[in-house]
């Protein structure tokens, strides 16, 4: 992640949930994402694969209602933030056995924001004061995505 964009990532995360993030925290949110994302994918190509596609589509994603909302919130604070450019660059695209349809390919990053959005706001569930997410938080956080997604 490039110097210039660790400002708008701690503006995103001050937002979206009123938490100070710092450089660690950074890189911990890049592994959780990138985690979380290719499990989505995982999912998406075994949904592809039973209805006999080759490729990923966007509706193979298994995208619930409470991600969804977090998109749209995402976009939100997007708007004024322009951190969807820098979550492309920074987004892995894991090789799977299916390739992406140019759709999916187009809604990475979004679905990274809504992550993150989902992200930001769980701390405050797990934890209502908590201000400067320290390593037990993230691994609260990654346990509580790994039972949900």
């Amino acid at each position: 992640m490039t110097v210039m964009a660790i400002p708008k990532f701690e503006r995103f995360f001050r937002k979206a949930a009123s938490l100070d993030v710092d450089k660690a925290d950074l890189k911990q949110y890049s592994e959780f994402i990138n985690r979380k994302l290719y499990d989505l994918l995982l999912r998406g190509q075994a949904a592809a694969e039973a209805n006999g596609r080759d490729v990923i589509k966007p509706f193979d994603l298994p995208i619930t209602k409470g991600l969804q909302e977090s998109i749209h919130a995402f976009r939100e604070i997007d708007e004024e933030i322009e951190l969807q450019p820098i979550l492309d660059q920074m987004t892995e695209r894991p090789w799977l056995d299916l390739a992406y349809a140019d759709e999916t390919e187009d809604r990475l990053p979004e679905i990274v924001g809504g992550l993150s959005y989902a992200a930001a706001r769980t701390f405050k569930i797990i934890e209502p004061d908590l201000k400067n997410p320290q390593t037990k938080h993230w691994e609260t956080l990654i346990n509580v995505f790994d039972q949900l997604l």
